[in-house]
C-alpha cells in the first residue's frame, strides 16, 4: 500500500533547494572570476546563461512556497 502524501515539509525543503541552487550560482561566479583569463568567451556566456536559468528558477521555487504555506494553512 502506498504512503499517504506527506507535504507538510514541503516549504522546507523547498527552502532547501533555492539554497543549494544560490551556493551552485555562487560557485560558478566565483570559478568564472577566478579563470576568467583562461574561459572563452562561450564558456563565459555558457557559465552566465546557467545561472540565468537558476535565478529564474529560484523565482519559480519561492512561489511555489507561497503556494504550499497557502494551501497548508487552508487545511488546517
Amino acid at each position: 500500500m502506498a504512503k499517504p502524501d506527506d507535504r507538510s515539509n514541503n516549504p522546507e525543503r523547498i527552502e532547501n533547494n533555492i539554497g543549494h541552487t544560490l551556493q551552485n550560482m555562487n560557485e560558478a561566479r566565483d570559478f568564472e572570476k577566478a579563470h576568467e583569463h583562461e574561459l572563452s568567451e562561450k564558456d563565459k556566456q555558457e557559465i552566465e546563461a546557467k545561472n540565468e536559468r537558476r535565478a529564474e528558477s529560484i523565482e519559480g521555487m519561492r512561489d511555489e512556497i507561497k503556494d504550499e504555506v497557502n494551501d497548508q494553512r487552508h487545511h488546517e
